[in-house]
């Protein structure tokens, strides 16, 4: 083999090796990254995946709330009407926080009945419901989902 076509082809290799590591890499990052969201009744009929970092929503169960009086430690029941589990949070709830309300949680899902959440988000006025609190709700058929689409 030529000298020049050699190394041509050892320049090539070594392009086409390094493209395939960094593109590799970035799938393993991002794949660490991705934050799937979830159901109370995907929770509970075990579709969601234990020790997993993921999102979380439903409605928060009236009479669920328990606040810790000494600690930031709050635990709720959220449900869709199909599923409920608890929520472990220590912090300060978002003001707009309240029983019956729709609420995304992200955190690691502990076991299904239980969900330790990092960081809680409340709905943002009295009509708005976060989309995927709203799809659920609609698919379990629960009362409290609007019928009408979230444009309107």
């Amino acid at each position: 083999m030529n000298p020049v076509r050699k190394q041509r082809l050892i320049v090539v290799l070594a392009v086409f090796l390094g493209l395939a590591l960094a593109t590799a890499l970035a799938v393993y990052a991002l794949r660490q990254n991705i934050n799937l969201f979830f159901t109370p009744q995907q929770v509970v009929n075990g579709e969601a995946p234990v020790g997993t970092k993921m999102r979380v929503g439903g409605l928060v169960m009236e009479g669920s709330v328990v606040r810790d009086p000494d600690t930031l430690d709050v635990t709720f029941d959220v449900t869709d009407g199909k599923g409920t589990f608890t929520v472990h949070y220590q912090g300060i709830l978002p003001d707009l926080f309240r029983e019956g309300q729709g609420i995304v949680a992200n955190g690691t899902l502990v076991s299904r009945e239980r969900f330790e959440a990092e960081e809680v988000l409340a709905k943002h006025d009295e009509t708005y419901m976060p989309p995927e609190v709203q799809d659920a709700l609609e698919k379990a058929g629960h009362p409290g989902a609007r019928k009408e689409s979230a444009g309107s």
